[in-house]
């Protein structure tokens, strides 16, 4: 095999004819383009969601369901995981600015408490919102819940 010799593999390499250059190119004057209007000219691009005079997708299909502007999403634990959670991170208090901290939830989320599974140890906690029995449950341990506004 020598420098002469080789070639790229076969359909690898693609030649393009160069539009808009003439009689000479087999594409004519016009270049494959037609005659007249913006999809002829230069610099044209179509629209996203143009479906060219049919009636839009989003004008077609019905609006669905209902958004509710007064509904409050929190970020949740359970009691059944606090205890690895904060052995793992060493969290001092268990508060929506620690846990930001640590890279657990972001700086708007609410932080709400349930339940699900046992607490072995009391701790501080400053949430948002909490269950009644995730409250019964953190003060017979002794630990103290702040609920904040």
């Amino acid at each position: 095999m020598k420098l002469h010799s080789l070639s790229p593999a076969s359909g690898s390499v693609h030649k393009e004819k160069r539009l808009g250059r003439g009689e000479a190119s087999g594409k004519g004057g016009t270049s494959t383009k037609g005659n007249k209007g913006s999809q002829q000219r230069a610099g044209y691009q179509r629209k996203n969601a143009h479906e060219g005079g049919q009636m839009p997708i989003q004008r077609r299909i019905p609006k669905r369901g209902f958004k509710n502007i007064n509904h409050v999403s929190y970020k949740v634990f359970n009691l059944g995981t606090l205890d690895v959670l904060i052995e793992k991170y060493s969290l001092p208090e268990f508060s929506p600015e620690v846990l930001y901290s640590y890279g657990l939830i972001s700086k708007t989320d609410q932080v709400k408490l349930l339940a699900f599974g046992t607490l072995n140890k009391a701790y501080n906690f400053k949430v948002h919102a909490c269950s009644l029995k995730a409250k019964e449950q953190i003060e017979t341990l002794g630990g103290t819940l702040v609920l904040i506004s």
